[in-house]
């Protein structure tokens, strides 16, 4: 992997997934503070949509909102503002399952709310809508190694583009049968604010460059399988290092898994 070295300032971070319904939710259990207990995510109404997109928004797209929304603390202002890049493993595999059986009747009923949300950068477009948002961005899909990819992408955007860069990384499970093939455990999505220079108080100095490693995993048996069951959460162990709120370095796989193509993400203090 040819990569220089990126690095920003993490203002916020925002997680979602079960038993994790909120950052100050997630720290004390990433942290070993408190037992993991996996638990459904209540429903979920995006705040900054108008009425009529907010009807209109698929769980995938309500999911990327939970925690965009939350990483920019629901400051439309500061949204507005934003770069933005949206990673989806797959995209909402519940929409293409409704469309592919619609069009395999006779009649092809299909939606148009489900045809309007079947595109990869569905999340994105609304986000612009409820934002205001007309800076650079970037919709992704790299199957398991979304979240690094992503990440490398929101970097990027960072160094060239001179532009704080909000990074929303989501999936949720397909429904049958599509799930046969491509199995997510459980929904979970993850945000983080990155920033050119520090701005109050960010949770760390991330630094990311190229490594040959194998990838990090998790002590905890459940969170590690809550780790493998959805792309986006393949971000817990850096989730966890900012949890701790200490130096330190995790690796991640940027693509298969492979400790020949892995990143190492060190945080230190802001």
């Amino acid at each position: 992997m040819t990569l220089q070295v990126l690095d920003a300032y993490i203002e916020t971070v925002a997680v979602a997934g079960p038993g994790l319904s909120s950052w100050e939710a997630a720290a004390p259990v990433l942290r070993g503070e408190q037992r993991y207990s996996p638990a459904e995510l209540p429903a979920y109404q995006p705040n900054l949509l108008p009425p009529n997109e907010r009807r209109r928004a698929s769980h995938t797209v309500r999911m990327a909102f939970r925690v965009a929304e939350a990483a920019t603390r629901g400051d439309a202002v500061r949204a507005r503002d934003l770069a933005t890049v949206f990673v989806s493993a797959d995209g909402d595999l519940q929409i293409a399952n409704r469309l592919c059986t619609a069009l395999a009747t006779p009649q092809r009923p299909v939606s148009p709310t489900d045809f309007h949300n079947s595109v990869h950068n569905a999340a994105a477009g609304y986000w612009s809508i409820a934002a205001g948002a007309q800076g650079p961005s970037t919709a992704i899909s790299a199957w398991d190694a979304g979240f690094v990819v992503g990440l490398l992408e929101a970097l990027s955007m960072v160094h060239v583009e001179h532009r704080d860069t909000l990074l929303v990384a989501y999936d949720l499970p397909a429904s049958e049968p599509l799930w046969r093939k491509r199995p997510v455990g459980c929904g979970f999505g993850v945000a983080l604010l990155l920033c050119v220079q520090p701005r109050g108080n960010p949770l760390a100095r991330l630094r990311v460059e190229p490594a040959t490693a194998a990838e990090t995993t998790l002590s905890d048996p459940a969170l590690e399988s809550l780790r493998c069951s959805n792309p986006a959460a393949r971000a817990l162990p850096l989730l966890q290092l900012l949890a701790r709120q200490q130096p330190g370095a995790v690796y991640l796989a940027a693509s298969n898994g492979s400790a020949e193509n892995t990143l190492s993400l060190t945080t230190g203090s802001p």
